[in-house]
């Protein structure tokens, strides 16, 4: 990944109703959420939603789908993927065995069947 990439990635999530924007959408992959259905967790009018979800949507952070009169937007976990190993890439040296607690953080801490808004 190119640094301007991870710029413009840290760009988008870098503003509080993007994060959680973001983070609202990685909670419910694969299946995503409705453009709608986030704005009303959020409590963000559609319209300054939409302007949100545009941005992460040029990072590549989320792609969107119309499904009948709603559009719904998923996690690009490709891309999630993607940025967190730039970050830990040149991690603790060469020596793995220091990374072993950053890579723990990155285990799911539940089963698909007990996901939900607090859990994973």
């Amino acid at each position: 990944m190119e640094s301007s990439s991870a710029t413009e990635i840290f760009a988008a999530l870098a503003q509080p109703t993007r994060l959680a924007a973001f983070r609202l959408i990685m909670r419910h992959e694969p299946g995503g959420l409705p453009a709608g259905d986030i704005a009303r967790r959020l409590d963000v009018p559609q319209n300054t939603l939409s302007t949100h979800l545009a941005i992460l949507a040029r990072a590549g952070l989320v792609s969107a789908e119309r499904q009948s009169r709603s559009i719904v937007y998923r996690a690009e976990i490709s891309r999630v993927r993607e940025i967190a190993s730039y970050l830990v890439n040149d991690c603790c040296g060469g020596r793995p065995e220091l990374c072993a607690p950053l890579i723990a953080e990155f285990t799911p801490r539940c089963t698909p069947e007990e996901a939900s808004d607090v859990c994973c």
